[in-house]
């Protein structure tokens, strides 16, 4: 299979896991940093001279923020606990998943909504502002997206090819032709083979948030160029993450039972001190609700509550996406935050773990025992909905000038998934959708099943030697 440029560096970097060192901020302090004043362009200095990143060393990468055990009693999003034999290496494992156990419930108590509350951050990085409630408007983009809009997802006029450049569409979850669906919701039917007229649902309810503002430090960001001339924000992985935990740690409206999503506007991260060693475009997390909040104490006698979430850049056209289907033709637009929601989706609290594996279309991983359902399958996605957001036919340059656009084709982006089946080595797989042609396997590994163009999501997921 060939291999796309941007994963010929450091192809064996192990997955990046960033676990409770981040320090909490009281909420009386968290105003004076995320609070600054701006001019009317985002920053009293003029924006620097940004630097150019080649494509060997633009990756895609994502990750995941603590972790936390989660009883029954719990208060927190509604999951359910399942396990799985494992008949490669006779281990069962257990899992939480967010929604209802598709195997023990029936009728109304099958559809389950999860509200998500979005807060956009405006983030100032270089003297030059990333927001995303501007004219170009990536919030909305978001809101009128697959992930909370819905569509078909009988078929897709597009799918990624084995170049990782826009191919052939074709069937998608045929057995829910004529659904209209959100983007989760298609993902977890397929996954469990509940379609067709099953009651089954996972739904998300978008709740939007006034806009939280950012100013990154000198020496904790800058600004990066890609070689299609799109400007975007670098900035240090860790102290990002201490942004968010502290945006977790005073919100008021924050709610163990919802899903907060931080939604930035191409602003991506760099892992240690070097601004190249680049780009982290999401990530979600789990951990306890600290004992300060409103919501609660964080220790209850089992109550204890748990606080899931996420953050997703919106990923503009021509940072990894070359013009008219190119290389990385999926990478853009709800491409990070599809991932994240469906990876919070199957492995809620950080805490499902599998026989290990490893997967050449993601090298960038390494050998990881961990159930995230979009890291095998990055830059790998279809084509759906309507999108008038970063799909204009001619360039365009957003105020700020930070987004010469190139192409497009009018779509969103969504990433593909893996399924359970697919890290339990379960092979014929009787849990998932059918294929869309007949297979000795039966079920579909990945969500785009006979789409998917590489023969490793055609079987079970293979080891690490």
């Amino acid at each position: 299979m060939k291999t796309p440029r941007w994963f010929t560096r450091n192809r064996v970097l192990s997955h990046l896991r960033i676990v409770a060192a981040v320090a909490l901020i009281a909420a009386g302090v968290v105003s004076a940093i995320l609070a600054l004043p701006l001019s009317a362009t985002g920053s009293s200095t003029p924006a620097a001279e940004p630097q150019v990143i080649s494509d060997d060393a633009l990756q895609a990468l994502t990750t995941t923020i603590g972790g936390a055990p989660v009883l029954p009693t719990t208060r927190t999003v509604t999951h359910w606990f399942g396990s799985t034999l494992d008949p490669n290496n006779g281990v069962t494992y257990g899992y939480n998943m967010v929604g209802a156990d598709p195997s023990n419930c029936s009728g109304a108590a099958c559809d389950v909504t999860v509200t998500v509350d979005i807060v956009p951050i405006k983030v100032v990085v270089g003297g030059m502002t990333f927001d995303p409630t501007d004219s170009h408007n990536a919030l909305a983009g978001t809101l009128a997206s697959p992930q909370f809009a819905t569509n078909g997802y009988g078929s897709t006029p597009f799918a990624t090819n084995s170049s990782f450049a826009r191919g052939a569409g074709g069937l998608l979850s045929q057995n829910d032709a004529g659904n209209q669906l959100q983007l989760q919701d298609a993902t977890m039917r397929a996954q469990f083979n509940k379609t067709g007229s099953s009651s089954y649902h996972v739904r998300l309810n978008p709740v939007v948030h006034d806009p939280v503002t950012i100013v990154v430090p000198g020496n904790r960001g800058t600004l990066l160029q890609s070689g299609r001339g799109v400007i975007f924000g670098d900035v240090d992985i860790q102290w990002w993450a201490t942004q968010i935990q502290t945006l977790n740690a005073s919100l008021g409206y924050n709610d163990p039972t919802h899903l907060p999503i931080y939604l930035t506007d191409s602003v991506l991260l760099h892992i240690g001190p070097n601004p190249f060693n680049c780009c982290v475009i999401g990530f979600h997390g789990a951990g306890p609700v600290p004992s300060h909040t409103s919501n609660g104490p964080q220790n209850g006698n089992g109550n204890q509550l748990v606080q899931t979430w996420a953050w997703a850049s919106w990923v503009r056209p021509g940072i990894y996406a070359r013009p008219n289907g190119g290389l990385d033709w999926a990478l853009q637009d709800i491409h990070a935050l599809s991932h994240e929601v469906a990876e919070w989706a199957d492995d809620p609290f950080i805490n499902n773990t599998v026989e290990p594996w490893l997967t050449p279309t993601a090298p960038q991983y390494g050998c990881t025992n961990l159930l995230e359902t979009g890291d095998p399958v990055v830059a790998i996605g279809f084509a759906k909905g309507t999108n008038t957001y970063d799909q204009t036919p001619n360039p365009w340059t957003s105020p700020t000038n930070h987004t010469p656009s190139i192409s497009y084709d009018g779509y969103y982006h969504p990433e593909d998934e893996v399924f359970l089946p697919w890290f339990m080595r379960l092979a014929p797989n009787n849990v998932s959708e059918p294929t869309q042609s007949p297979s000795t396997n039966i079920g579909r590994y990945t969500l785009m099943g006979d789409l998917n163009p590489f023969p490793g999501f055609r079987v079970p997921a293979t080891g690490c030697d």
